[in-house]
């Protein structure tokens, strides 16, 4: 399949820039409640009975970092400034027509885009062409390729490459002044 990423599209349909708008959400509330999860303190694993089989072995524990909101609500501050992001997914849409919100879609598409130009450098993960056909090898990096389809067996697997898929490499994000409250991602507006 080859996709020609630089054609714009005569209008969006709402369902394209509603599967769109609620991709992003997803990829927001990921990164900002992704990483509160934490292991559970040492006292309350101790007080957890082992099964007979789990005592006879050590087993390892997990180590999950903790992270701070702010760079996820200080990316959604960012999208909602320049593509009013926020605005887009928040308005009810089912008053306008599919042209209303093509044009609005392609304020957010735009904005979007310069808020991943300007604050993130992108990479494909892997380098051969869409439709191609792959071999992974045993011990392949699974974290970076997501198998799908019949998937049976072991490694080496042999398949078609559906999407390159992305990883950033550099991160861009502005300095924050202390004391800077990143939960206010647009303020309030009063015009005098």
């Amino acid at each position: 399949m080859n996709i020609d990423l630089t054609a714009m599209p005569a209008t969006i349909d709402l369902l394209h820039a509603g599967l769109g708008a609620i991709a992003l959400v997803f990829f927001i509330l990921f990164l900002v409640k992704g990483g509160n999860k934490t292991a559970a303190p040492a006292e309350t694993q101790a007080e957890m009975p082992a099964a007979p089989e789990a005592a006879a072995k050590p087993q390892p524990v997990s180590q999950l970092k903790s992270t701070s909101p702010d760079a996820a609500l200080q990316l959604l501050a960012l999208l909602q400034q320049e593509a009013r992001f926020i605005d887009f997914v928040q308005e009810d849409l089912t008053g306008f027509s599919d042209a209303d919100v093509g044009a609005a879609a392609r304020v957010v598409h735009e904005g979007g885009q310069k808020v991943l130009k300007e604050y993130f450098s992108l990479e494909a993960v892997r380098d051969e062409q869409e439709e191609s056909r792959i071999t992974l090898p045993e011990g392949f990096d699974a974290t970076t390729v997501r198998l799908t389809g019949n998937v049976v067996g072991q490694a080496p697997f042999n398949g078609t490459l559906v999407h390159r898929g992305w990883k950033v490499a550099e991160v861009k994000l502005p300095k924050l002044a202390e004391g800077h409250d990143t939960h206010i991602v647009a303020a309030a507006e009063v015009e005098l």
